[in-house]
C-alpha cells in the first residue's frame, strides 16, 4: 500500500468492526440508493493521472449550478462579491497559509497582530468594544451568543425570531437538546419580527434577532431592545457585517451580542465553506466571550506585542460549568477578511453596501412588473436581498433560469426544509423565491434576469 495512503487495512478491518460492518460497501450503503452513482465513474482502470483529472473536470463541466459560470442572483448567507487581487495575493501568502491559532507569542507575532487588527474591524462593523479572533461560521457564532446570554441571564427561554436564517435555527435547535435552552419562536408579520403582545408565562433570557433577516428585511431594533429590557433579557443581533457600511451598527442600537457570517469578505463561495463566525460582545460580557482574544501589550524592552487574553480557559479548567468549549478560530479566514477590510477601508464598505442597495431596489422593482410576480414581504425595506412570489414552483423557475444562463436566487422551500416555516404559508414557501443583488451585479445583468425570470414563469 503506497506511503500517502491514510489507512492500512488492519485499521480498515478495526474500524469496520467497531461500527458492526463487515465491508466498505455496507458502509457506504447507507447513503440512500437514489444519490448513488450507478455502474460507478466509466473511467477504464490503469489511465495515467493527467488523463483521469481531464476525465473528471469534463464531468464537473456537467453541473450547471456553479456561481462562476452562471450569473449569480443566488445568497441566504453566501454571496457573490467581488475578492480584488491584492487579497488574494495577500491572503495565499505561506506565512497565513499555513499558520495555525497562535499559542506561542513569541513566535506568532505577526498572525496575532493580523487577528488583533480583524478585531478591531469586526468591533467596529458592531458597534461593540470587544470582537473576538472569530468562530467557525455564522450559525456556530449564534450558537455561543445564546449561550453567552442564558450563563449572563441565568434564565434558559430564548425568543428566537423567526427572521433569523433557517439554517442557524436549526443549529441552534441541535444544540439546545444537549444545553436545555428553551426556543420560543417568534413568528414574522409582513416580512418582520411580531414579537409576543401578551406577558409571557416565563420571561425570556436572550433575545435573537437577524438584521437584515433572512427574507433581506431590515428590523426595527429599536423594539427589539424595548421588549429584551421588558424582561431583563440579552439582545442578541445576528446582523450582515456588509450593511454595516450604511447602516448603523447594531451595537448603537442597544445589542448586547452581534454575530454574524464574514464570508463576504475575502472568502469565496466554495462549496459552503470554511467560512467565518463574527462575533462581538459588550464589555460587560468580556469574560464570558467564547473561543480567542487577542491584546495588545509591551514586552519587557517596552516594545509593543501582542498575546492571547482576558480568556479562563473555561474549556480546559471549569468544563461542565463554562458557557462554550470554544478554544481556537478561523484564522485563515479571519486574517483575510481583515486584508478585504483593510483593502476597502471606511469609504470602500460603504460603495459597496450602497451599490448593493440601489442594485437590490432595482431588481425588486424590475421583477415585481412581471404578470404574476408578487411581493412575499409586503412592503418592508431590504439591502441586499428580497422575496417574491412566482405564479409557477421556485424550484421550476430556478431550472428554467438556469438554462438562460442564471443563478436566478434560492427557492425559499429549500431553505425552510420540509417541516417548513411558521412565518411562511405552504404556498409561500414552494412559490417564494430570494433573490441576492451583490455589488457584482450590473444592471444590464438585472435586466436580463427580468426577461429571463418573466420568460420562466410563463
Amino acid at each position: 500500500m503506497p506511503d500517502y495512503l491514510p489507512h492500512t487495512d488492519p485499521e480498515i478491518e478495526s474500524m469496520l468492526a467497531f461500527l458492526g460492518l463487515g465491508s466498505l460497501d455496507q458502509l457506504f450503503e447507507t447513503v440512500p440508493e437514489a444519490l448513488r452513482l450507478a455502474g460507478g465513474l466509466a473511467v477504464p482502470p490503469g489511465r495515467p493521472e493527467p488523463d483521469v483529472l481531464a476525465e473528471l473536470e469534463a464531468m464537473a463541466g456537467a453541473n450547471r449550478g456553479r456561481a462562476d459560470r452562471l450569473v449569480c442572483f443566488a445568497g441566504g448567507g453566501a454571496y457573490d462579491h467581488e475578492v480584488p487581487p491584492v487579497v488574494r495575493a495577500l491572503a495565499g501568502r505561506s506565512e497565513f497559509v499555513t499558520s495555525y491559532t497562535p499559542y506561542q507569542p513569541e513566535v506568532a507575532q505577526g498572525v496575532l497582530q493580523a487577528l488583533f487588527e480583524f478585531q478591531t474591524m469586526v468591533a467596529r462593523l458592531a458597534g461593540l468594544p470587544v470582537a473576538n479572533a472569530s468562530l467557525y461560521d455564522g450559525a456556530s457564532a449564534v450558537v455561543e451568543a445564546v449561550n453567552l446570554g442564558v450563563a449572563a441571564s441565568g434564565r434558559q427561554g430564548v425568543w428566537l425570531s423567526s427572521g433569523v436564517h433557517p439554517h442557524w435555527r436549526a443549529a441552534l435547535a441541535t444544540f439546545a437538546r444537549g444545553t436545555g435552552h428553551r426556543l420560543e419562536p417568534v413568528p414574522l408579520s409582513a416580512g418582520r419580527t411580531a414579537w409576543p403582545q401578551e406577558p409571557p408565562a416565563e420571561s425570556p433570557g436572550v433575545l435573537v434577532v437577524a438584521y437584515p433577516n433572512y427574507l433581506g428585511c431590515l428590523e426595527d431594533l429599536g423594539e427589539a431592545r424595548r421588549r429584551a429590557d421588558e424582561h431583563g433579557a440579552l439582545l442578541v443581533v445576528a446582523a450582515d457585517p456588509v450593511a454595516a457600511g450604511i447602516l448603523r451598527p447594531a451595537g448603537e442600537q442597544g445589542a448586547d451580542v452581534v454575530v454574524g457570517e464574514g464570508q463576504p469578505f475575502g472568502t469565496p463561495l466554495a462549496f459552503g465553506g470554511p467560512y467565518l463566525g463574527l462575533f462581538a460582545c459588550s464589555a460587560a460580557q468580556v469574560r464570558r466571550l467564547p473561543g480567542r482574544l487577542v491584546g495588545e501589550t509591551v514586552d519587557l524592552e517596552g516594545r509593543r506585542a501582542y498575546v492571547t487574553t482576558l480568556r479562563a480557559r473555561e474549556q480546559d479548567i471549569r468544563r461542565e460549568k463554562a458557557s462554550s468549549n470554544v478554544c481556537t478560530n478561523q484564522t485563515l479566514m479571519a486574517v483575510t477578511a481583515a486584508v478585504q477590510l483593510g483593502w476597502l477601508g471606511t469609504s470602500g464598505l460603504a460603495e459597496v453596501a450602497l451599490r448593493c442597495a440601489r442594485g437590490t431596489r432595482y431588481a425588486r422593482e424590475a421583477l415585481l412588473e412581471i404578470d404574476g410576480v408578487t411581493p412575499l414581504t409586503g412592503d418592508a425595506p431590504t439591502l441586499r436581498e428580497f422575496a417574491v412570489r412566482t405564479p409557477v414552483p421556485a424550484a421550476t423557475v430556478l431550472a428554467r433560469l438556469a438554462d438562460d444562463g442564471f443563478l436566478g436566487g434560492l427557492a425559499l422551500d429549500t431553505l425552510v426544509g420540509e417541516e417548513g416555516d411558521p412565518s411562511v404559508d405552504a404556498d409561500g414557501a414552494a412559490h417564494g423565491l430570494v433573490v441576492a443583488v451583490t455589488e457584482r451585479r450590473t444592471r444590464a445583468q438585472i435586466d436580463a434576469l427580468a426577461a429571463a425570470l418573466d420568460k420562466a414563469v410563463r
